[in-house]
């Protein structure tokens, strides 16, 4: 439980970018970690689950990204009310040694069965710490610079996926699909894990200062109750239109993901690229996705977020057909890099948006509550 006397120690912090930038960008690295976690498995395992353990079906195959989805979701979903209630450092530390023990589950797995269990870790480990890192970069910079946080979590996030996807591909070339590329899960859990221990600092005193800042500013002087699970349900599912429509953006722009993590290796194999090539396209999107969010996050600010989503969803669809009518290498990478401009259009207004949607509504602190991410 955070101290009892949080309240007094927010009088002495200040909310801002620039007074913590030194806590800031520990975030930021330790979120790169956390996006090469997942990155290491999007060249690999659809490969692994062919040639290793012998899957023809596709939807056995997938089974690992049902199970890593689902599990990722619910952890995404709670991890803004278990970090209230347990503080931010705890959870971050609980999901990196989680996350420690999904690659050598993978890279011992006498069956299929423990690299579906490994990605249950894996998504325990995705939903805590990533939802995590950004709960505290938003504690620490307030309501004023929150899609630059945004921006700079999500560009760490997946350039460091899109990097250990292209890592992870070079090694299963060189070597095999298993144990050698699952060695980087290894050393980027336990540099997480070191840095969540040793150097990051509780920041939840933060968002009782931003409380208590948004409470000055209240005719009455009084802050709302903190949203319950069916109010915020409802909600963003129907009752508030401008909320269900950011659900439905954000929930497309993850099928797309999976689909893209999950089939692509698959239909790109099946084309006839090696380990190597196919981890190169597979890398691209999420690199593009990283390197625009910078940008992306600071104009989400200043311009809006609503125009920035819709041209999203049409340029990840323009790239989604170029690479499903494409014959040729170009043509497919063309298609990722649009698909990668798609994601970065989208995906981070619409994480940016709902949070302050949501504080709107309860005149609540962005980073409390239930953390809704999809």
């Amino acid at each position: 439980m955070p101290s009892p006397n949080i309240t007094s120690h927010a009088a002495s912090l200040q909310l801002g970018l620039r007074a913590n930038w030194q806590q800031f960008v520990l975030l930021v690295v330790i979120n790169a970690f956390v996006g090469g976690m997942v990155g290491m498995e999007r060249t690999i395992l659809p490969l692994l689950a062919e040639q290793d353990f012998g899957l023809a079906s596709k939807t056995a195959i997938l089974s690992f990204l049902v199970s890593f989805g689902i599990i990722k979701a619910l952890a995404n979903l709670f991890a803004g009310r278990m970090g209230d209630r347990y503080g931010r450092k705890r959870l971050l530390v609980a999901g990196w040694l989680i996350g420690l023990l999904a690659p050598f589950l993978v890279m011992f797995a006498p069956n299929w069965g423990w690299v579906v269990f490994a990605n249950v870790l894996l998504g325990i480990n995705q939903g805590l710490c990533w939802s995590t890192t950004v709960i505290m970069k938003i504690d620490l910079v307030g309501p004023k610079q929150r899609g630059l946080a945004m921006g700079f979590n999500e560009a760490a996030g997946y350039l460091a996926v899109s990097g250990a996807a292209l890592a992870s591909g070079y090694l299963a070339t060189t070597y095999a699909l298993r144990p050698q590329p699952f060695f980087l899960g290894v050393a980027f859990a336990l540099c997480g894990l070191i840095l969540s221990l040793a150097l990051v600092r509780e920041s939840h005193a933060y968002a009782t200062l931003e409380a208590v800042q948004v409470k000055s500013t209240q005719p009455s002087g009084k802050l709302t109750h903190a949203p319950s699970f069916g109010e915020v349900f409802a909600r963003t599912s129907w009752k508030d239109r401008s909320l269900f429509a950011v659900s439905q953006a954000g929930l497309v722009n993850n099928l797309n993901d999976g689909l893209s993590w999950g089939l692509f290796p698959l239909y790109f194999a099946a084309a006839g690229l090696d380990t190597a090539h196919i981890g190169g396209l597979v890398a691209v999107y999420p690199a593009v996705w990283g390197v625009g969010q910078l940008a992306t996050g600071a104009l989400s600010d200043r311009l809006g977020r609503k125009g920035l989503i819709v041209a999203g969803m049409w340029v990840q669809a323009g790239g989604l057909f170029l690479i499903l009518l494409g014959h040729a290498f170009w043509l497919w990478l063309v298609g990722a890099i649009l698909l990668g401009i798609g994601y970065l259009q989208a995906s981070l207004p619409t994480c940016s948006l709902f949070p302050g949607r949501l504080a709107l509504w309860g005149h609540l602190p962005s980073s409390q509550g239930w953390s809704l991410r999809w």
